[in-house]
């Protein structure tokens, strides 16, 4: 891979910001550790915590795993195949198929994992939040906009450790990228592009989903009842969602991510992984314009192809930025022209001074020619102990996790503004302190839901 340039920045330039980096990611554990209670800076690291598992099946199942070094003294499926599943291996553990009247008896545990279907992510989140419970969600950490808020909004106020499953954030691949823009080793970055080749969702035809490699064609929602999967509550799988007869387009999944009553398609999905990358690098939180484009909004189904272009203000000493993301047959002009290696999924900043390319494994200097006596900067990110690892280290210690609440909540929020553009059809002018678009009322629809009755946040 190509390391280095003829233009590259002057090396007192280079190692008074890498000085400066260095001593900020100092002073930001720091600030962290002080502010943390008490009762967690005083923990043993040799003292298991009790965890609580809400939603044992599919992704559950790994997290779960990643984390049975520790009590697992609770379980929660409304599958109840999973849940028995689980309790083979956790047989002291309480069972629920309801994570509601898991919270009746919060104080048999420390910590809770979230792992159920992207549409209850927040409602299973935010009583551990009000209750001091540490969390680890998966992604997308919410079902949209305002939920996104809220959530981060309580985990500041609670002070508990929280981790985002974006996993690959614990990459040292990732950490070697960050470390290199922050360099200014292409110099300052005006422009950033994203772009995945997944290709789920609504598609035209059969044959185009086929080709598309999709598991799952649906052009409307069924007319149709399935027999309920034995196991299966449906009842509390659908949660806050409207109701519906079940039908296997929805179950199991991961078909139900592309209703929108349910999940977000891809730009929710694979953009916390990918999006994770320029946001972290850049230091981005809230965009002040979000555009999309991609074939006419169906109601009920998200796209398979589509992108969007954020604009970020100044950061900092970091100058205004362009940020567009791509997915499905969409990739960019350079992508399309050679300009550079057409690799399947990437994101490639393009600085005043060169670009970088990067996937989650690897990355490339470009023009690798201008880079090849380049020498990077000494590594300031420390390599991570593993995501899951950290999240329990944190709920021991005080010490700050990399996807926390604060951090993942804005990646949430501006991933989601993604589609609130593309199911908007216009460009939004976003006030992220009032959350919503100024010339767009008709987007606030898709910023905040409605839930079915019974079911509320907070």
């Amino acid at each position: 891979m190509a390391r280095s340039s003829a233009a590259s920045p002057d090396r007192s330039h280079q190692s008074n910001r890498r000085q400066f980096l260095q001593a900020s990611a100092v002073a930001l554990t720091a600030g962290w550790t002080l502010t943390a209670p008490a009762i967690v800076r005083g923990r043993n690291l040799n003292d298991k915590l009790n965890i609580a598992i809400i939603g044992s099946g599919g992704r559950g199942r790994s997290n779960m795993g990643s984390v049975e070094s520790e009590n697992i003294v609770a379980l929660c499926d409304v599958n109840e195949n999973n849940l028995e599943s689980a309790a083979q291996r956790h047989p002291g553990a309480r069972k629920f198929v309801d994570f509601r009247r898991l919270y009746d008896h919060a104080g048999e545990f420390d910590a809770v994992v979230v792992s159920t279907c992207e549409h209850t992510h927040a409602l299973a989140t935010l009583p551990a939040l009000q209750l001091g419970k540490h969390v680890y969600c998966e992604k997308p950490l919410t079902h949209n906009v305002w939920e996104a808020r809220v959530i981060r909004e309580a985990a500041a106020k609670a002070k508990v450790a929280t981790q985002m499953g974006t996993q690959i954030h614990a990459g040292d691949n990732y950490r070697r990228v960050v470390e290199l823009v922050q360099s200014d080793a292409i110099g300052p970055v005006r422009e950033v592009h994203v772009w995945v080749s997944r290709a789920w969702g609504w598609q035209a035809s059969e044959q185009e989903a086929r080709d598309a490699g999709d598991i799952v064609f649906v052009q409307e929602r069924p007319a149709t009842a399935d027999p309920v999967p034995a196991g299966l509550n449906w009842d509390l799988w659908l949660g806050p969602a409207p109701e519906r007869p079940f039908h296997n387009v929805y179950f199991p999944g991961p078909k139900w991510y592309r209703w929108w009553d349910f999940g977000n398609g891809t730009m929710s999905d694979l953009g916390s992984h990918w999006i994770d990358l320029p946001f972290w690098a850049l230091k981005l939180d809230h965009p002040l314009t979000i555009e999309a484009q991609g074939p006419p909004p169906h109601a009920e189904i998200a796209p398979a192809s589509m992108q969007v272009t954020y604009q970020y203000g100044p950061r900092g000493d970091l100058p205004p930025v362009e940020l567009s993301w791509y997915q499905g047959v969409n990739k960019p002009e350079i992508w399309k022209q050679g300009g550079i290696p057409t690799w399947g999924n990437g994101c490639l900043f393009i600085g005043d001074r060169g670009m970088l390319l990067a996937d989650y494994g690897k990355h490339v200097l470009l023009p690798e020619e201008q880079f090849k006596d380049f020498q990077r900067p000494e590594p300031f990110i420390p390599n991570s102990i593993g995501h899951h690892a950290e999240w329990l280290r944190a709920c021991k210690t005080g010490q700050p996790t990399t996807c926390n609440f604060e951090y993942a909540g804005w990646l949430t929020e501006a991933n989601h503004l993604g589609n609130v553009a593309y199911r908007a059809g216009k460009k939004l002018q976003w006030d992220a302190q009032s959350l919503r678009a100024t010339n767009a009322p008709e987007a606030d629809i898709f910023i905040r839901r409605p839930y079915r009755s019974g079911w509320q946040l907070g």
